[in-house]
């Protein structure tokens, strides 16, 4: 028996997404005004925020859906007489066709396994340049091959993989220009996002992180960073932008947490520089925060260099993953 192809398979999980809220919306069962959250949607659709966020970001291009002074977005085209909505999204019997449901569900398999794929592809390109072998991965992850390149297809959309000439895959080299020129990138564009995100920063929960971060040592400069682009860079309203700054920035975060777990220290030094950072924000002086933000990426861009310099010395023959190959 010949089993039939998902057509909607090879879509993103975001489209996926995108696709049951925009139903949903276009008949009538999320009521204009009704308040969509990423937490919530989340929940229901068993994915993480980051697709949850990118299909609100198209539905709001499309005009479903808008911002509004409050959290999340509303749904409709907007206006003074809309009354904001708020109730679980559980409490709505979402109409979720079957082969979207199928896709969600293929799509979640690949999501079991890819944090510990990019864990050790991000890891080993800082030793040089490595190629994967598609047979070797699905036996090394016991899944099929379906899923392998669901994986590498989305390490693929965050720069840690490419295609050679031959159609092989291949990862890294990590060079010295690469990341000179993604932070360079990053210097230009992040204080620009976060000069134009200045009316909309959601400056309450800066102020409560900022509380937190004194106290709590559970808080990493990588989290810093990842609240840093959510409560205030991604609040401008140029959502091209915003994209960019996100694409950029994926090499780099994943390459940072392979080399935690290679045995770098926290960064102590970092996380003052991002409470400096952010008790300007909570002040609003917002030009003085955007020079300053600029400043701290020129000072973490050197001390990325170093931290990979001191791994790079490691000997690490042998240890990598069976499916990746020295090339």
């Amino acid at each position: 028996m010949i089993r039939s192809v998902n057509p909607l398979a090879q879509e993103t999980r975001y489209e996926l997404i995108g696709r049951v809220l925009r139903q949903n919306i276009l008949s009538g069962v999320l009521p204009e005004g009704f308040v969509l959250l990423e937490g919530p949607i989340a929940t229901v659709m068993q994915t993480s925020r980051v697709p949850v966020q990118s299909a609100l970001r198209q539905l709001m291009e499309e005009g479903l859906v808008h911002r509004f002074d409050g959290r999340g977005y509303l749904v409709g085209w907007g206006g003074a007489d809309v009354v904001p909505i708020r109730r679980d999204i559980r409490d709505f019997d979402l109409e979720v066709p079957q082969v979207v449901d199928e896709a969600l569900q293929t799509r979640g398999t690949w999501r079991h396994v890819y944090d510990k794929v990019e864990e050790e592809v991000a890891s080993c390109q800082i030793f040089g340049e490595f190629r994967i072998v598609e047979t070797e991965l699905a036996d090394h992850l016991g899944v099929s091959r379906t899923v392998v390149r669901d994986v590498l297809a989305r390490l693929q959309e965050r720069g840690l993989v490419r295609k050679s000439p031959s159609s092989h895959w291949i990862a890294g080299p990590l060079t010295a220009r690469t990341v000179s020129e993604k932070f360079e990138l990053r210097g230009i564009v992040e204080p620009a996002a976060l000069r134009l995100a200045g009316p909309h920063i959601r400056y309450v929960e800066v102020e409560a992180l900022l509380d937190r971060s004194g106290t709590d040592p559970g808080i990493t400069p990588q989290y810093l960073g990842d609240a840093l682009l959510e409560l205030c860079i991604a609040q401008a309203p140029n959502t091209a932008l915003v994209e960019m700054i996100r694409s950029n920035r994926l090499l780099l975060s994943a390459v940072d947490r392979a080399l935690i777990l290679l045995g770098l220290p926290r960064d102590e030094d970092t996380v003052e520089q991002y409470q400096m950072l952010l008790d300007l924000i909570a002040h609003h002086p917002i030009d003085s925060a955007c020079e300053y933000l600029r400043y701290h990426l020129s000072i973490t861009a050197r001390r990325y260099l170093a931290r990979m310099k001191i791994v790079a010395v490691i000997d690490e023959t042998g240890s990598f993953a069976p499916y990746l190959s020295a090339q």
